[in-house]
């Protein structure tokens, strides 16, 4: 079977205001930030790689007019935030020892997964994957699902994608991919074992 994992909130621990918190502590800025900066659509050209921090930060401040000095903290706390997750490494490491082929599919910065892999050793289960910003689309464009099927030449019959967000299951299951909405390791390994997994 191939079994492809989302990246952030799956692999690694995700907590946009856990990250707001560390540079901000007024809940009103905070409330902005979360609004014009990780719910703004320059978040998803970050994601696509076609928006790098550098401008980034420019168009924040403009918008938010908060300094550019805590705009800078901010971007470069996200990939620090991305925090591996023990029990669904362990997971992976589990469904590798099964003979399963594992892939990766990510809205991911390209300063983020550039950190990742840099920051950890267990990449080695995978067989491949897709980050957005290395590919210019982002979930849930088709696309993106498509160009790891294509790439890796998959059957989709024979293919379980999990991701913690139901909008980013639906084209895969239009696909023909099973899918299994992540809520933590013990509730994806649980649904795994149901598949025939593990």
């Amino acid at each position: 079977m191939n079994v492809i994992f989302d990246l952030g909130g799956v692999v690694f621990s995700w907590k946009p205001e856990k990250i707001i918190g560390r540079v901000f502590d007024d809940p009103a800025v905070r409330t902005l930030v979360r609004s014009k900066i990780f719910n703004h659509p320059d978040w998803d050209e970050l994601d696509r790689g076609t928006l790098l921090y550098p401008e980034a930060t420019l168009r924040a401040v403009e918008r938010t007019g908060l300094p550019a000095s805590s705009i800078t903290r901010l971007f470069r706390q996200v990939p620090l935030a991305l925090v591996g997750l023990p029990e669904t490494v362990a997971l992976l490491r589990s469904l590798k020892t099964k003979g399963h082929r594992l892939f990766y599919l990510s809205n991911m910065h390209t300063a983020s997964i550039d950190y990742l892999e840099r920051a950890y050793t267990f990449w080695d289960v995978f067989e491949g994957g897709v980050a957005s910003c290395r590919v210019r689309f982002i979930k849930p464009e088709p696309e993106i699902y498509a160009c790891l099927v294509e790439r890796y030449g998959l059957d989709k019959t024979q293919t379980i994608f999990i991701d913690d967000l139901p909008a980013n299951l639906e084209p895969a299951e239009r696909m023909g991919i099973q899918t299994i909405q992540f809520e933590n390791s013990k509730q994806c390994e649980h649904r795994l074992e149901v598949l025939g997994c593990l």
